[in-house]
């Protein structure tokens, strides 16, 4: 039910963030073509990629959503890091493709051909800051709250986009004032932010897809919780390893080797339960016993 509820969330907010997005790449498409300025042209193109990023997003979260079955019988959250991997790919080419128009235009336009940009790329650079900069927030509490990783690295975009349209505000206020040639320079500069965006991307994505282990701190607090449960004698190892957006935990603790079955038993499932009730993002907690030492006296 919890699971259902985070993906409705995150379809709804995917949903508005891209409706959002087409209105907006089409204003400052519309804003870069009639005010001469390359730079918002450029910051449109990234918006636009932002739909596309966004529809790779809503495919991940509906497949990792699905229920195990038997040929992937730990279900399916991978597929979400598949999905920003993808996402990582289209942000590259997209800023791939804008650093090299600028740089044709820094090469081959002389310094008094370039057009000075109108007041329309000024205020639509200023709108998309603060919408752009609205979406992130947003989006980026809705992946906290449903612990998506693809919906994360969509707020991401959206905050690259936001600091492209910084970009664009000082090309074309620059341009504006006397010096034309930081108009396109402005869309180099967007052009690795957006490279720098896709990387981060990519490289998280990675490291959930290769088991990559959970953070020191936290495989301390889980050792912790697990040491402080009645029955258990010493933590012999304690092991995590991401897959998707969550976590899997192997423990062996030791306990009393004179306690029958039963009793052991219901200690590993006190731990068990601990460990997955009080870390959400826990997919499942393998727990095993070892026997210690008596503590019988002969």
């Amino acid at each position: 039910m919890e699971q259902s509820k985070h993906l409705d969330l995150a379809m709804r907010v995917s949903w508005q963030t891209m409706f959002l997005n087409l209105l907006l790449s089409a204003g400052k498409l519309a804003a870069g073509l009639v005010g001469h300025s390359a730079a918002m042209v450029s910051d449109a193109v990234h918006s636009a990629s932002d739909v596309f990023s966004t529809v790779i997003v809503m495919i991940g979260l509906k497949l990792s959503g699905r229920a195990a079955d038997s040929d992937h019988e730990y279900g399916h959250e991978r597929l979400e890091c598949v999905a920003a991997v993808l996402l990582a790919v289209v942000l590259a080419l997209t800023g791939g493709a804008i650093g090299v128009s600028a740089i044709q235009d820094i090469a081959s336009a002389g310094y008094a051909d370039l057009e000075i940009p109108g007041t329309i790329a000024l205020w639509a650079a200023v709108i998309s800051i603060a919408v752009k900069e609205g979406m992130f927030w947003y989006t980026r509490w809705a992946a906290g709250k449903c612990g998506s990783a693809a919906l994360m690295a969509d707020a991401w975009h959206h905050r690259s986009d936001a600091l492209s349209s910084v970009g664009s505000l000082i090309g074309v206020a620059g341009a504006r004032l006397g010096f034309p040639i930081l108009d396109p320079i402005a869309s180099l500069v967007i052009c690795l932010f957006i490279l720098k965006a896709a990387l981060d991307i990519f490289r998280d994505a990675v490291e959930k897809l290769t088991d990559r282990a959970a953070s020191p701190k936290l495989e301390r607090e889980m050792g912790e919780l697990v040491l402080r449960q009645e029955g258990v004698r010493s933590l012999d190892l304690l092991k995590t390893r991401q897959f998707g957006a969550k976590l899997y935990v192997d423990v062996e603790f030791s306990a009393d080797g004179d306690l029958p079955l039963v009793e052991a038993h219901a200690i590993a499932q006190k731990v068990h339960d601990q460990i997955e009730q009080t870390y959400p993002q826990v997919k499942h907690c393998m727990v095993h016993v070892n026997p210690a030492e008596s503590l019988h006296l002969e």
